[in-house]
């Protein structure tokens, strides 16, 4: 950093931050997960029964699952594991062989990618649209090869992708969609709760998501043969037809317990109510930050949609903050008390697992090299711009949504003397 940088990288002095022993602009405190003694008397029921383990998948289980089934519109849910999970059952249920490649975007956790490899099979890395941080569906076609069996469109922060569009390229090249819809429990599209509208959809319950139980996932789909395939390797390849010795499929023991599932059961109680306030909250977040100079909302596209907002994300403009990197601004932000991130530090490709090729057993093709892989959208939103601001800051009130506003303008007055 030379001496111009710094200089202009310190604060005027008429402001001071709390980074810098100021008083914090947000007062509150978010908890998560939200909870009360129904949670706590199901686990304690449980814990009293004895019945701590449910290798038929009957009772709580089973009874979730067709909640959650019922809730997203579909025939069928099979609880597993978790998310990773989860993605990993839909894409062997979809037929995927060793060397065919599955379209994927580069901004999200690893696991919709390294899930790919699990099978033996080839992540396609394709750009984001840079209003929506999503798969940007205008990409899709030319990705695609005679090699291409599915696509997988992850609603990134609960935000819905263009279904229409990547429903419309998939049908035309006889593929297979997926929806990763890790993030966006109670999210509709068109009148439709995602995850419901691709070939299979595919949910994580991981402590951080908006329904949660510490850990679990769930596959969700309309087609009977998907359903038995899937139900089949999360259950040690077992079909209805046969013995409990009896094991048809290549699967695991990918079970949930009771104890998760009777949490689910009361935390979905909780969920319309919770993705209402988020929905409400975002849409007033988006109101008072888009009338800060170098901050911008993300779009939310001209379908009707429930937005879940598993995170609250936007663009950040170093320009308006005296040059002031993202990384240093995050910091500033946190420390005035909104709970917030920078987000990935890069794209998955530019991951060690991909540009150093640690496939271990997996049986890639040789001729796989993410080193020349660009998606510049994706690469911009990790370095320089996409901020996100946690869920259940979002569970807050009103009040906690200008003060989130009043903390970006105190930073930009801070570095700029406006």
């Amino acid at each position: 950093m030379d001496e111009t940088q710094s200089i202009m990288r310190e604060p005027a002095q008429t402001v001071q931050l709390a980074l810098h022993g100021g008083p914090k602009t947000v007062q509150s405190q978010f908890v998560w997960p939200v909870f009360d003694e129904r949670e706590v008397n199901t686990v304690a029921d449980l814990v009293r029964s004895g019945q701590w383990g449910n290798p038929d998948c009957t009772g709580l289980v089973a009874e979730f699952e067709a909640q959650f089934a019922a809730y997203c519109g579909t025939k069928y849910a099979i609880s597993c594991v978790n998310g990773s999970v989860s993605l990993r059952l839909a894409l062997m249920a979809c037929g995927v062989r060793p060397g065919d490649e599955v379209i994927v975007p580069p901004y999200t956790f690893i696991a919709t990618a390294s899930t790919v490899l699990e099978v033996n099979c080839v992540p396609v890395f394709v750009d984001l649209d840079p209003d929506t941080y999503n798969l940007d569906p205008a990409r899709i076609e030319a990705a695609i090869t005679d090699r291409t069996r599915a696509i997988i469109p992850v609603h990134f922060a609960g935000l819905p992708c263009d279904m229409d569009a990547i429903m419309a390229i998939a049908e035309r090249y006889n593929l297979r969609v997926i929806e990763d819809a890790a993030h966006a429990h109670g999210a509709e599209y068109r009148g439709r709760k995602l995850g419901s509208i691709g070939d299979l959809g595919s949910f994580s319950f991981q402590s951080s998501k908006n329904l949660t139980s510490g850990e679990g996932g769930m596959v969700i789909t309309n087609d009977d043969a998907l359903y038995r395939t899937v139900e089949s390797l999360r259950n040690v390849g077992r079909l209805p037809e046969g013995q409990w010795y009896d094991h048809f499929n290549p699967g695991c023991n990918y079970r949930i317990s009771p104890l998760q599932a009777g949490l689910l059961i009361e935390q979905l109680k909780r969920l319309d109510d919770q993705t209402r306030r988020r929905h409400e909250n975002g849409l007033y977040l988006d109101s008072l930050l888009g009338a800060i100079d170098g901050i911008r909302p993300m779009s939310r596209g001209n379908a009707p949609l429930v937005h879940a907002r598993h995170l609250y994300l936007f663009r950040y403009n170093k320009q308006a903050f005296a040059n002031l990197p993202k990384a240093e601004f995050v910091q500033m932000l946190a420390a005035e008390g909104v709970p917030c991130s920078g987000g990935y530090p890069h794209p998955l490709y530019k991951q060690p697992l991909f540009q150093n090729r640690n496939w271990m057993c997996y049986a890639i093709p040789d001729w796989v090299d993410y080193g020349p892989v660009h998606c510049p959208v994706a690469e911009h939103a990790c370095s320089d711009e996409g901020i996100w601001i946690f869920q259940h800051a979002l569970l807050g009130t009103r009040t906690d949504m200008d003060a989130f506003a009043d903390a970006i303008r105190k930073i930009q007055q801070a570095m700029t003397g406006l």
